[in-house]
């Protein structure tokens, strides 16, 4: 019964966060920069300054699905990160192309992540069926559900790898946006609470994807048990 209810608590902590993470970013973006520069501008300056000059900044439908993608070395910014000239886009760009920053350098947990990204692919496509089979078949064939839990185990490393990435990528967005003076001393904290927030969702799902984890274990003890 525990383990349930540290399950349903996590999601109702991400619910909060996840509310919370909009409400700033909502707040900051009917605020202006003081320099006036969009999202898209601050992010090809960052580049720039970092001497990343093969990266394209490009815009992408939705909110808050801004992503670096090293396969095809884009920034991608959501449309109003893309054209805002506030201090959550500015914040949210800078974060992106802190990404791109580290994938220049070889940031030694980008490419650890980027090294799991194929097993963790392969393991969200089956985990569902192949845990939801070993419960149902936990007393005649156990290995089955052992078998889930250790593809649902990358998936949590992941997890967890993901979260130095994020906040090494909003460290550097905002040594950034402070020394090259992007933004005001009042804007460089507004963006930091902003990336604070992001950085809390990652920090939420990474643990309740272990409270899950060991939901499945106590399961498949117990069945060992029986």
């Amino acid at each position: 019964m525990g383990i349930y209810l540290i399950v349903i608590l996590f999601m109702l902590i991400g619910w909060l966060v996840s509310s919370q993470l909009k409400r700033k970013f909502e707040q900051y973006s009917h605020e202006t920069l003081g320099n006036g520069m969009s999202g898209k501008e601050i992010a090809e300056k960052m580049l720039h300054d970092n001497g990343i000059n093969d990266v394209k900044v490009i815009s992408v439908e939705g909110q808050l699905t801004d992503h670096y993608n090293p396969l095809n070395r884009t920034v991608n910014l959501s449309e109003p990160v893309y054209s805002g000239r506030n201090a959550a886009a500015a914040a949210v760009a800078a974060h992106e192309c802190g990404h791109a920053v580290q994938h220049a350098k070889a940031y030694s947990m980008l490419q650890l992540r980027s090294a799991l990204v194929p097993v963790v692919s392969f393991a969200s496509k089956w985990v569902q069926w192949i845990l939801l089979a070993g419960i149902l078949l936990i007393n005649t064939f156990p290995s089955l559900l052992l078998a889930g839990i250790i593809l649902f185990a990358m998936t949590v490393l992941f997890s967890f790898i993901t979260l130095p990435v994020e906040f090494d990528a909003s460290k550097r967005a905002l040594v950034w946006l402070e020394s090259s003076r992007m933004v005001t001393g009042a804007e460089h904290a507004k963006a930091k609470d902003a990336l604070w927030w992001a950085a809390m969702t990652y920090v939420v799902a990474a643990l309740s994807a272990l409270a899950t984890l060991m939901y499945y274990v106590m399961i498949y003890l117990g069945g060992r048990r029986n």
